[in-house]
């Protein structure tokens, strides 16, 4: 059985949204824990010369449609119905990063995680509006105010920055990536081989 499988993570993916969804039964059914590593997928990019499927596959005739489509079996097979693609995506995630960076730091990073990604992915909420997420997280039960005030402290911020280039490190170049005792998959379509590396551990 696994222990532990690392997830690096970051709320404006929409995929890291749908991955999360099936991978914590998953590795619940494993007996294993998952453990979300707060990164910038923008500053992935950056460091990775990598760019969003958007502008990469922009030109490719026929390849954006293709990848709306396996989105939609990815989404029927799991009954992941109540996702909905954000009327503001792109958005700016470095304020809910960084307040997930606090959330893990005051062990409330669960109903945090689950919180921002109603909002972002089913309830279509402006994520990088400090006022909107304020909401967001009272509605939840949680101090917006204070995880809000510690998304300004350079420890957290120094964090986040540090979790970004040593996912690099590693050799992630977008979100979402696992690594199960160290092996490294990406991408939601590999959560079947991110099982088979729980079931082998």
């Amino acid at each position: 059985m696994a222990g532990t499988v690392e997830f690096i993570f970051d709320f404006g993916s929409p995929n890291a949204y749908l991955a999360h969804k099936v991978l914590a039964p998953m590795a619940q059914g494993h007996g294993a824990t998952v453990a979300i590593r707060p990164c910038l997928l923008g500053g992935i990019f950056k460091l990775t010369n990598n760019r969003s499927p958007m502008e990469a596959f922009g030109p490719v005739k026929g390849k954006l449609e293709y990848e709306r489509l396996e989105m939609q079996r990815f989404i029927a097979r799991h009954g992941l119905t109540s996702y909905r693609m954000n009327p503001h995506f792109p958005v700016n995630t470095l304020l809910v990063m960084r307040g997930l960076v606090a959330a893990q730091a005051a062990g409330c990073d669960a109903p945090y995680t689950e919180a921002v990604l109603a909002a972002m992915w089913e309830q279509g909420e402006k994520m990088d509006d400090p006022e909107t997420v304020a909401r967001v997280l009272s509605a939840a039960g949680l101090n917006a105010e204070e995880l809000l005030a510690r998304t300004q402290d350079a420890e957290v911020k120094q964090t986040l920055l540090a979790n970004t280039e040593a996912a690099v490190e590693r050799g992630v170049f977008g979100i979402p990536t696992f690594f199960v005792d160290g092996e490294m998959f990406f991408g939601k379509d590999r959560l079947g081989q991110v099982e088979d590396a729980m079931a082998a551990a």
